[in-house]
């Protein structure tokens, strides 16, 4: 054997059992996930104290599972949607029932009798024989091909043939996550169904489209929840990146001017999605939030927009009543240039501004450090 071939066959090795990892990963989270949702319907349906519950049972769950990272009202409610649209789960689930740990853990001293009867509740239905729908994948595909940030995208989709469409078109054209929301937001099921030749239009379509691989199923927000990884690990997307942001975050602390770290990577919910903004300081002097994000590309028109509704977002959802208004401050940069925008969002108090144009790092300084960073990681 070549050294040649041993290396080469030590990196094949690697990559099969790192996509054979990514894919246990995804298929217990997704498993979990339909399970639950699986419970919430049974206990709305059949439960004895559902009365008591009745349309905050979602709020009371979350209240109750606050101590399990990434579980929330919104969450449930999705499980729940999961559940309900995809029942061709139900047979990989149905075949785990023997050794599942819940028949156990519902088996106490004080209710023994009774756990029998506890069991059929919770997971008698399982066991029923399912009938594959038309037009619906298998379970096993689902599971398997689609990672549950992709089922997310999918469950906001309420008529089942284009949910169908999405899944065979995802699936077809290994579709990263943002490339399924492209194409759910540009209508690219209805303008097949225009089309005079759908079978171009997906062929053109495929060709463009951003595919993910399979190690980066793991990479999502939910599985690193689902792992109890940090959260700020899933996100960053370079390790270009990571190391701007790491001396950013130092750069920013030695300047003196009252910057105190709140978080890195600071995940805030905005309707019924989840972003994550790069670096959030307190600013002593100012008594405002700073946002800070990093991009590691071109200027464009939807950097500064995001970074807006972030600054919007604060002031309507976190600013106290003896707070200024949020400051955005956007570092945008490539290999040739640097760029730095500030977002004012909301504010209409001229003077504010010119002051914290005197408190905060001058544009050309953080210009000089993005172009001293690029070329130390370019030499």
């Amino acid at each position: 054997m070549r050294f040649e071939i041993l290396v080469a066959t030590i990196e094949q090795t690697h990559k099969h059992f790192q996509q054979q990892a990514s894919k246990a990963v995804n298929v217990s989270l997704t498993l979990r996930n339909w399970l639950i949702g699986y419970y919430i319907v049974e206990f709305e349906q059949k439960g004895e104290d559902k009365a008591k519950y009745g349309e905050k049972l979602l709020t009371k769950l979350a209240e109750h599972c606050a101590s399990i990272k990434g579980l929330d009202e919104r969450t449930f409610r999705n499980f729940r949607l999961f559940y309900l649209y995809y029942p061709q789960i139900q047979p990989l689930i149905a075949g785990q029932l023997q050794n599942f740990p819940i028949r156990r853990s519902l088996t106490t001293e004080s209710d023994k009798e009774e756990s029998g009867d506890k069991q059929l509740l919770i997971l008698g239905s399982l066991t029923s024989e399912f009938q594959l729908a038309e037009f619906q994948l298998k379970g096993e595909i689902i599971i398997n091909l689609l990672s549950y940030t992709h089922i997310e995208q999918l469950i906001r989709i309420d008529n089942n043939l284009k949910r169908n469409y999405y899944e065979l078109e995802c699936i077809k054209g290994s579709w990263s996550v943002r490339e399924l929301k492209r194409q759910i937001n540009s209508l690219y099921y209805e303008r097949s169904a225009m089309s005079a030749k759908p079978g171009l239009l997906s062929e053109i379509t495929q060709q463009k489209a951003e595919t993910i691989s399979p190690t980066a199923i793991v990479k999502s927000v939910y599985a690193f929840e689902f792992l109890g990884l940090k959260t700020k690990d899933a996100v960053e997307e370079s390790d270009l990146e990571s190391a701007l942001l790491d001396h950013l975050q130092e750069f920013m602390m030695e300047m003196g001017h009252g910057f105190c770290l709140e978080a890195r990577q600071k995940k805030i919910l905005i309707g019924d999605e989840y972003f994550f903004i790069d670096l959030v300081f307190y600013h002593r002097i100012l008594k405002c939030h700073v946002l800070l994000e990093l991009k590691v590309e071109d200027f464009n028109h939807h950097n500064i927009g995001q970074l807006n509704t972030y600054v919007n977002y604060y002031k309507a959802q976190v600013m106290r009543p003896d707070d200024n208004p949020a400051v955005g401050i956007l570092l945008v940069t490539n290999k040739n240039s640097a760029l730095v925008e500030f977002a004012t969002a909301g504010m209409d108090n001229q003077l504010f501004v010119s002051k914290y144009l005197l408190e905060l790092p001058r544009k050309e300084a953080l210009e000089d450090f993005i172009k001293q960073e690029i070329d130390k990681w370019n030499s």
